[in-house]
């Protein structure tokens, strides 16, 4: 019984990221952490392959692969020409909380507030921290849920993949 629950949960959660790819982002609108208002379909039309990430600021996974990524992020923009945008799903009573916390790691990507998780139920997912790649033509070719040390690395090569190199 174990394992047929364990593989309906595998199987949704496949179906799940093999219904997302392919398509673009919603249309929805959220703010940054500077106050600005953003479409994250405007996402898919930047030319750029654009890595989007789900977190939270009490969410140890999601701060510990947004740290690593902004380590090589550098790298990663001149090597592959990628935008990276946070997307915080900390709720009305933790999103003041955001903004002194991304100052303090002193991440310069842009970070959204999706204080309401339009964007999270729109998304289909469940669990932070979920990672989703767009391609330069603005589909969504790539799903991650989760994040153990060195998942970078597996999003590198899908990102020099997609950059032809």
């Amino acid at each position: 019984m174990k394992n047929l629950v364990l593989a309906l949960t595998i199987s949704l959660f496949s179906l799940t990221a093999m219904a997302q790819n392919g398509q673009t982002m919603p249309d929805i609108t959220l703010k940054t952490v500077k106050g600005q208002t953003v479409n994250v379909k405007d996402y898919s039309k930047n030319g750029k392959i654009t890595v989007i990430s789900f977190w939270a600021t009490w969410c140890k996974p999601c701060i510990k692969e947004l740290a690593n990524v902004n380590e090589v992020l550098e790298d990663w923009k001149q090597k592959y020409g990628i935008e990276l945008v946070a997307v915080s799903t900390d709720n009305a009573r933790n999103v003041m909380k955001v903004k002194p916390f991304v100052d303090s790691q002193g991440w310069e990507f842009e970070c959204l507030l999706d204080v309401n998780e339009d964007l999270r139920r729109a998304m289909n997912t469940n669990s932070i921290p979920f990672t989703v790649v767009l391609d330069k033509s603005g589909k969504i070719v790539y799903t991650h849920t989760g994040y153990i040390e060195g998942d970078e690395v597996a999003l590198e090569e899908k990102l020099k993949s997609l950059a032809g190199k």
